[in-house]
């Protein structure tokens, strides 16, 4: 398994589960040039499979998702942090695993944004 997903990950170390243009709901039937608004859902397996073995429930805030709209004044980029989500169940192992995908996933965001 773990060669098949090292295989289908990007440069960022994630795949792209989904791609919804909410945007284009929104707008729809509408004409002109309209704010683009797109929530991405990603991930990687291999991470997941790590905090779900310390904390099964985690397997339902994986993979996460990015969020990104644009407004009149700028991209606004939100992510919700895994860390926040595993917190409460109060497991080390599953907590630092969610860290470290939290500073991959901020990292994949600072790049974007720049």
């Amino acid at each position: 398994m773990e060669k098949v997903v090292q295989s289908a990950l990007g440069p960022s170390g994630f795949m792209e589960f989904a791609r919804f243009d909410h945007g284009g709901v929104v707008h729809k039937g509408e004409t002109g040039d309209h704010p683009k608004v797109f929530r991405l859902v990603i991930g990687n397996p291999l991470i997941m499979r790590e905090m779900v073995k310390h904390v099964p429930d985690a397997g339902s805030y994986a993979p996460v998702t990015i969020f990104i709209d644009e407004r009149p004044d700028s991209v606004h980029i939100s992510y919700d942090r895994m860390a926040s989500f595993l917190a409460p169940y109060e497991n080390a192992a599953a907590l630092n695993v969610a860290r470290e995908l939290d500073a991959k996933v901020e990292a994949l965001v600072a790049s974007a944004a720049a």
